[in-house]
């Protein structure tokens, strides 16, 4: 901005906040008082240095604190005990404890803007977008790494050679002279500024308009309430049989999917080889499985002791004669296509599901029916192992 003539101040920097604290303690001590102190940050012992009272900001905020306190239990006194009083739990019109929560809302809520309006009012005098320094190479180097001091043409001890003798005896980096900012005359009838303010309110009108007339009785957006699918279990207008659930079409094989060849037969004749080592990971899985889908009918160790308190018929167990006869295609068969009351779980399990529990119910049965190799070849184990 441009400046004319007229001195406000003159200002000084400093390299350190030590330099900057014995200028302003100087300064003071030689009775100027229309002086500031500009820093890029917050320097202890400023205040005492500058030798400023403490701030009357403080009671302003304890004044209207109280008075928020006193105004919240004085309205409330009146509503529930002048002007209609009221029996709420048997308690009395005037129940302190109940009121506590508003007060202190009230008293915090009047505090604050108390103390934020009045620091810009009454302290600050509110924001000067013209001041003097603004602009200056003074505020702008305070603003990022230097340390400044001004005092102002019209304290009663200013006089233009002594300030500077003064500075340059403090260490001062560098003197510079403020002078006051031209006045700009501005002309709030020119017609580019006329011609914004008419586009504005058209544009504000429009939108209101638009807003309070057509944009509130709009239809309100159905479209994921009004979905075009079909629930579960819902029927369909689309198909003849107005079945919405569909079943897969006869005759075809789904990409990636391995069909079983004997599915719907009471027993094959040629019965599947499993396909699957008992590693492992594969023997993780069908305990998983088996535990899930198989445990609460069978048991966990398949004894047929079933988990489900005589709800459902007990299966046989696993460890007969014939399930141990068995060949693995055969269980895979009786998992797949189901028997006498057990279902089929062939929607339930993947392929591989099915015979990683194939390969756990032979571990059941080999455990449950040990031979004397088998038991001799636990005994030659080291003890670690047998611990697994």
């Amino acid at each position: 901005m441009e400046q004319n003539k007229k001195l406000y101040a003159i200002a000084a920097l400093f390299d350190s906040p030590n330099g900057i604290i014995k200028a302003a303690k100087t300064v003071s001590d030689k009775g100027y008082k229309k002086f500031d102190v500009h820093t890029p940050y917050p320097v202890h012992g400023m205040d005492k240095a500058m030798k400023l009272p403490p701030s009357k900001l403080g009671f302003v905020t304890l004044v209207f604190g109280l008075s928020g306190a006193a105004i919240a239990l004085l309205f409330m006194y009146w509503t529930m005990t002048v002007n209609y009083p009221m029996i709420i739990g048997g308690k009395p019109f005037f129940s302190l404890p109940a009121f506590i929560p508003v007060t202190f809302e009230i008293t915090v809520l009047l505090a604050t803007l108390s103390t934020v309006i009045g620091l810009i009012t009454f302290f600050f005098y509110f924001p000067n977008n013209s001041h003097p320094i603004h602009d200056t190479n003074y505020m702008k180097n305070v603003s990022i790494d230097k340390f400044g001091v001004c005092i102002e043409a019209t304290d009663d001890k200013f006089n233009e050679d002594e300030i500077n003798q003064l500075f340059s005896s403090l260490g001062s980096i560098n003197i510079e002279k403020i002078f006051f900012p031209d006045k700009l005359n501005v002309n709030i009838l020119e017609p580019k500024f006329i011609g914004l303010l008419i586009i504005i309110a058209v544009i504000v009108s429009a939108s209101t308009y638009l807003h309070l007339n057509k944009v509130l009785y709009l239809v309100p957006f159905n479209w994921m309430m009004d979905q075009g699918r079909i629930d579960v279990q819902s029927s369909s207008d689309f198909f003849n049989d107005k079945f919405g659930m569909r079943n897969p079409v006869k005759g075809t094989v789904a990409r990636g999917f391995m069909p079983y060849e004997f599915q719907g037969v009471a027993e094959p004749s040629m019965p599947l080889s499993n396909p699957f080592l008992p590693n492992k990971e594969n023997l993780a899985l069908g305990e998983k499985k088996y535990n899930t889908f198989c445990s609460p009918c069978h048991g966990n160790l398949g004894d047929g002791d079933s988990r489900l308190r005589g709800q459902f018929p007990q299966p046989p167990s696993l460890h007969s004669s014939k399930a141990r006869d068995w060949y693995d295609g055969n269980l895979y068969h009786v998992i797949v296509n189901g028997q006498n009351v057990m279902p089929s779980y062939s929607s339930q399990l993947t392929r591989e599901e099915r015979w990683a529990i194939v390969n756990y119910i032979r571990v059941l049965q080999r455990a449950k029916n040990a031979s004397e190799a088998d038991i001799q070849a636990i005994k030659k184990e080291p003890v670690t192992n047998v611990s697994k």
